[in-house]
């Protein structure tokens, strides 16, 4: 069942507060051969798509590069995204559009690393609506929680049958609700993250349906807010790129690290089914940049973003400094 808005709102006042106080001492001038770590906050959200980042923290790797670091994971990547633009976190792990958002609007995000990319995006739905095809959804309403890369998947699942927000009735959810709104009937038709796929199955039973989408990649980003440098980044990378190894080397023992480190939030059976439909590995690439433009055209349309939307704009956005310095092959951004 969701939590109450005012109970939410005290957990999450009651995390940033943890991130303020670790904050306060974060020193990124340690690490390398100071003899003294680094020491990072890392807000992060999808537990899947930075799966690297729990690897590393659950099997205790940010030592052997110099780091100590203290992961906490928020309900949304808009969350984690705000706990960097606040200082409450020096890093996070964030979707796609919140990053795109953050710079139309002229906050100080800084992309050092995309993390992973996903493409099995499911429209959620039920039988008795006869939401058959992505046309269908026309004049309905549709659960998603708004200013998440969620709310992009859906937007090309519109476009895809040649519509737009405005054929439909958009109601502003957050993720664990959407399943509770189609079990009451209050939406047609909902997004929402791949964690609460199996929970709409359970509650909907035969009732329910859904429409699968591979025509959006979301990518989970690597953001750092103005109080990182370039120095502590690499360190960071370079956990996360041994980590990323350690999980190809034994995806079983990745996943229980995984669900391990999530506390209850991730179960081992979606774990177990949508961890390999990710694929991994720092990046910095044309492909992320040329996505990043396509998202800030369509925000600053639909959200009326003041930023500049051009390439040249968001290439800006990237620092590559820290990934190439940890991984030279996994930049091939031209400068």
């Amino acid at each position: 069942m969701p939590r109450p808005r005012a109970a939410v709102a005290v957990l999450l006042t009651a995390v940033l507060s943890v991130f303020a106080t670790a904050c306060a001492g974060d020193d990124s001038g340690g690490g390398g051969g100071s003899g003294r770590p680094y020491r990072v906050t890392i807000a992060g959200s999808d537990q899947l798509g930075g799966a690297p980042v729990y690897l590393a923290q659950e099997r205790g790797l940010w030592g052997g590069d110099g780091v100590e670091a203290t992961v906490t994971t928020l309900p949304t990547g808009r969350d984690a995204l705000n706990a960097v633009l606040g200082g409450q976190a020096r890093f996070g792990v964030v979707g796609d559009l919140p990053a795109v958002t953050a710079a139309l609007g002229g906050r100080d995000v800084r992309i050092v690393a995309e993390l992973s990319r996903f493409s099995d995006w499911r429209l959620l739905t039920r039988t008795d609506r006869e939401v058959t095809g992505f046309a269908a959804l026309k004049g309905r309403k549709v659960g998603v929680p708004q200013g998440t890369n969620v709310e992009y998947a859906l937007s090309r699942m519109l476009a895809s049958a040649g519509l737009s927000a405005a054929d439909v009735t958009v109601v502003n959810l957050a993720p664990n609700q959407v399943t509770a709104a189609l079990a009451r009937g209050d939406v047609d038709a909902g997004v929402t993250f791949p964690s609460f796929y199996e929970a709409a199955r359970t509650a909907l039973g035969e009732r329910y349906a859904e429409l699968p989408f591979s025509g959006y990649t979301a990518r989970t980003l690597l953001v750092a807010g103005p109080g990182a440098d370039d120095a502590a980044a690499t360190a960071v990378l370079r956990t996360v790129l041994r980590a990323r190894q350690a999980g190809d080397a034994d995806p079983a023992a990745a996943r229980r690290a995984v669900v391990a480190q999530s506390k209850g939030a991730l179960q081992p059976g979606y774990v177990e089914a949508f961890q390999p439909r990710y694929a991994y590995g720092p990046s910095l690439s044309p492909e992320l940049l040329a996505q990043l433009a396509d998202e800030a055209a369509w925000a600053k349309a639909a959200q009326s973003l003041p930023g500049p939307a051009d390439r040249q704009a968001l290439r800006e956005r990237l620092r590559p400094g820290p990934l190439r310095a940890a991984d030279p092959s996994a930049v091939t951004l031209t400068d």
